[in-house]
């Protein structure tokens, strides 16, 4: 498959960079990674026109135009999704943000101010994405998985998630919630501290939290490193507090 035939499916949402095998796991689509690689090798910097005046990145990957015909509320304000972006019908998407080439974000979902859906990350249906919300993306090393937000999870504003992490449905980061494989988090409830790298589990309430240092030095001026804690699972009380949501699409 060329790589055009590629953008084209991946913004159709008929291939995705990223798929769920039949166990849950995820596992990035090579092919789909390649091609975008070779989309940026074959493209040209050009001075863009029209809309986007003053513009210069790749000829063939430019930001995508949307329509009424695509069912995304895409309000003005500097926002910008790239080709071989796939946002499907009933996303709203408030400026400025942006998405990048090879991302899928799926219906329901709520992209606010600032945020950032990086290259190839999957954000499932229904899932909130606050204000200046980071999520990073991978497009090599080849084979490494992109950040996955799964469905009806709800980042709160500020958070960064970055190097593969995956979110599992319904999972809920409060405002400033920091993951990367580094980031060590500690399960409260279950009282575990999970495998570095670890997918956060299926409606786990997240919060930023701070742990010692170790050694002598760090231990007499008080020293902490950043954390991340689970401090309690979804019930219907913290469901309730999400469904300002909903009153607002």
């Amino acid at each position: 498959m060329s790589w055009q035939q590629t953008l084209a499916e991946l913004e159709a949402g008929t291939i995705r960079a990223a798929n769920k095998d039949e166990h849950g796991t995820w596992h990035a689509n090579v092919a789909a990674k390649e091609a975008i690689l070779a989309a940026f090798k074959a493209g040209e910097n050009i001075t863009f026109t029209g809309p986007y005046q003053g513009f210069v990145d790749k000829h063939n990957l430019p930001a995508r135009e949307m329509t009424v015909a695509d069912g995304v509320r895409l309000v003005p304000g500097g926002s910008s999704i790239r080709r071989g972006a796939h946002v499907a019908s009933g996303v709203i998407v408030m400026p400025p943000a942006y998405i990048n080439v090879g991302a899928f974000v799926d219906t329901g979902t709520m992209v606010d101010s600032h945020a950032l859906i990086g290259s190839c990350a999957q954000i499932g249906k229904n899932v909130h994405v606050s204000a200046a919300v980071q999520i990073g993306g991978v497009l090599e090393p080849i084979g490494a998985s992109p950040v996955i937000v799964e469905d009806d999870a709800f980042l709160g504003a500020g958070v960064v998630v970055v190097e593969g992490i995956v979110i599992r449905k319904g999972a809920v980061l409060a405002p400033g919630v920091n993951l990367s494989a580094s980031v060590p988090v500690y399960d409260c409830v279950n009282q575990v501290q999970l495998a570095k790298g670890a997918d956060i589990p299926e409606r786990a309430v997240v919060v930023p939290g701070t742990r010692p240092m170790s050694g002598s030095w760090a231990s007499e001026n008080g020293l902490n490193m950043a954390c991340a804690l689970i401090v309690k699972y979804r019930d219907e009380q913290s469901d309730a507090s999400l469904t300002l949501e909903s009153i607002l699409r």
